[in-house]
């Protein structure tokens, strides 16, 4: 496949579906067109007719980025048709007239009831606390330079350590959530420009702990970052992304970020 069509097979790897490109030429043919199955059962889900794959490239974005893979999940798992009505309960005879009955002691609640819960039975019912987001301390390197990692930059503790120190003097640090340990990190850049009226603000790294995903965390730093840019007067904030990197993109286009431009980048020599 082209570069698109591997972020187009990573974007419904991501969503637990695999992605079917049609490979014969033959006049009126599906040459081109896509489809969708659902990776562990092989069914087809989308992009399937008749004649042979029927999607587009615009077609299974529009279906992954939707509910509908979610609506055909749950689909699988409880069909309407063969869901059963619940048996109707038979009726028990009426008790006997107050006098008639024998004075009964009132059972006594198990010892299990009466205990209090456990502080592992609360952890169980409570929802885990929102993460900290704070700035990012020297202490903080060796779990930067792992979830850095993740993204496949590879740097060590103390090069992030040294560049942590250098971006707190510039005044614009490194912000990190934190819940027991460092989840997630954002770094982030205001510029002064000569083509607006206000410094453009930038959001230059984001990162979320792979197992801590879709629980809000990058939002609360993007939050965080937001503010910060406003008070140095920005009147717009970019987000640069690799064009391979699908959640990403749909995770900011959530926030209300829209693509405007085209990123070309060069190495330079030294």
């Amino acid at each position: 496949m082209s570069e698109q069509g591997d972020a187009l097979r990573e974007m419904a790897a991501n969503r637990g579906c695999k992605l079917v490109k049609s490979r014969r030429r033959k006049p009126g043919g599906d040459f081109g067109r896509y489809g969708l199955k659902d990776a562990k059962s092989g069914k087809e889900m989308f992009g399937f007719g008749a004649k042979g794959l029927t999607a587009s490239r615009d077609d299974i974005q529009s279906y992954l980025r939707g509910d509908a893979v979610a609506g055909w999940k749950r689909s699988l798992i409880a069909p309407v048709d063969k869901i059963k009505p619940p048996r109707r309960k038979r009726a028990e005879p009426a008790p006997p007239p107050p006098s008639r009955r024998k004075a009964e002691r009132p059972a006594r609640p198990p010892a299990e009831a009466a205990r209090p819960r456990t502080a592992a039975r609360r952890a169980e019912a409570e929802p885990p606390k929102p993460p900290k987001v704070r700035e990012a301390k020297p202490g903080d390197a060796e779990a930067i330079a792992m979830l850095l990692d993740s993204l496949g930059y590879q740097v060590v503790a103390a090069d992030v350590r040294r560049r942590l120190a250098a971006l707190r003097k510039s005044g614009e640090p490194v912000l990190v959530a934190d819940r027991g340990g460092v989840i997630g990190c954002l770094s982030w850049h205001a510029t002064p420009v000569i083509h607006r009226p206000r410094p453009v603000g930038r959001i230059t790294m984001l990162v979320v702990a792979e197992a801590e995903r879709g629980a809000g965390i990058g939002k609360l730093l993007v939050e965080a970052a937001e503010a910060r840019l406003r008070k140095r007067g920005c009147g717009l904030v970019e987000v640069t992304s690799n064009i391979k990197r699908m959640r990403a993109h749909a995770f900011y286009q959530g926030l209300g970020y829209e693509r405007t431009s085209y990123r070309f980048a060069r190495k330079l020599q030294d």
